[in-house]
């Protein structure tokens, strides 16, 4: 908050400063009194009568009360949530220019207890199920996800009472499948793919059977339900647009394509000069690409989604896993552990940005996940010898000198 005085000498103008910063004019030694309300706003409630101030009142419940606070430095109010899905960051960017030489920033998405940008679908499609009436106390949420869906689903189901199976497959990592099970969560792991379509098409048959035997289980069906791109249509692409009004071209991975279509329809609808760019990975049908195998979870898709609406997506990258593994490896050397389906992003942006795009042309990407769940994966050396070969060796770490070690002479000038 800032003052100034008025040409009159009667009054003096006081600035607050907030999203919104507004200017009020009153009395000298008049208090005011002033609300930050949701999202940081300044608002002027009352000037009082010049006077004493009174005391503050009680405090309760171990936070500091309304009205106004000592000297001292301003710290905005507490974020008190009572459900875990109700937290979450929107506002998170990573500058990568230092890194793929391209103006490109990475919105991360995975600043919340479950950990991925699949907290806010799978928050959605649970408040839906309720809304429609489809969901009771004695109801079994089931499910198919390669990970980060499950945990997020186990998360909150596990707050909202409700029981959850999950049927994964062989590709899931172990960390992921321990934390849906720490949540309380059922998890079925299918190793047998279908002969025709592939490894999720026996997790769909599998889950098929599941409803088929119980009628108190629910299948929230992310590959279909509406709510999981609406949840994106309504946060994600907005909080890019304000972040970045001069966005030129937005890239976002490509799994059950709810993240990608809520963002694309978002854009299309309000922002059409922005370019959608889907990446993908190589082994993918999704955009007509020939089946192969892939090892790391999050991206590609064993068949077309469903939800895929191709007209709303301007251009696709294909990228090999193997660009997936150094990619990560490059941002983990500075620093930025991310998951496989970062690198996977991050590395179809940059290169379809060095191809088509100024060096300075902005543009965002997302990063789905933290690195953490793939330690044992994407990077871990043993596991990449093993599904990758030679390709997958990659830069060895920076290492110190053994202590009192010899130190080599200079090279000569000869």
């Amino acid at each position: 908050m800032s003052d100034s005085n008025d040409d009159s000498g009667t009054t003096v103008r006081i600035q607050l400063h907030g999203l919104d910063a507004q200017t009020v004019a009153v009395a000298p030694g008049t208090t005011v009194q002033v609300s930050y309300v949701a999202g940081g706003k300044a608002a002027l409630v009352t000037p009082d009568a010049p006077g004493p101030r009174p005391a503050p009142p009680p405090v309760r419940d171990g936070r500091r009360p309304a009205g106004p606070r000592p000297p001292g430095p301003t710290v905005g109010s507490p974020n008190i949530v009572s459900a875990p899905q109700q937290f979450n960051t929107h506002d998170l960017f990573v500058d990568l220019r230092p890194i793929v030489d391209q103006a490109l920033f990475c919105k991360v998405e995975g600043m919340n207890f479950a950990g991925s940008v699949k907290l806010k679908a799978a928050a959605a499609m649970v408040e839906a199920a309720e809304i429609a009436g489809q969901l009771n106390p004695w109801s079994i949420i089931v499910e198919s996800s390669s990970g980060n869906l499950g945990v997020a689903l186990a998360m909150v189901s596990a707050n909202r009472g409700y029981r959850f199976i999950c049927v994964t497959d062989d590709r899931c990592n172990p960390q992921t499948r321990r934390l849906m099970e720490t949540y309380g969560a059922e998890v079925h792991v299918i190793s047998t793919p279908h002969p025709e379509t592939g490894l999720l098409g026996a997790r769909l048959e599998h889950l098929r059977e599941l409803c088929d035997r119980n009628p108190d289980t629910v299948w929230l069906n992310q590959y279909e339900n509406p709510a999981n791109a609406g949840a994106h249509y309504a946060t994600t692409a907005p909080a890019i647009a304000r972040a970045f009004p001069a966005l030129e071209v937005l890239f976002v991975g490509a799994g059950t394509t709810g993240t990608l279509m809520g963002n694309a329809r978002w854009f299309k609808q309000y922002r059409p000069d922005v370019r959608v760019v889907a990446i993908d990975v190589e082994g993918s049908v999704s955009f007509g690409g020939p089946a192969a195998p892939r090892h790391i979870p999050g991206l590609g898709m064993g068949m077309t989604p469903p939800a895929l609406d191709r007209s709303l997506v301007d251009d696709v990258v294909m990228v090999p896993e193997t660009e997936t593994l150094r990619m990560c490896q490059r941002l983990a050397m500075r620093g930025f552990l991310f998951g496989g389906s970062t690198g996977t992003v991050v590395a179809g942006a940059a290169g379809w940005l060095a191809r088509h795009a100024r060096p300075d042309t902005p543009a965002v990407t997302l990063a789905p996940d933290q690195g953490e769940r793939y330690l044992d994966t994407v990077y871990a050396p043993a596991w990449r010898e093993e599904h990758y070969g030679t390709a997958g060796h990659l830069s060895r770490p920076h290492r110190l000198p053994d202590a009192g070690a010899a130190v080599p002479p200079p090279p000569s000038e000869e």
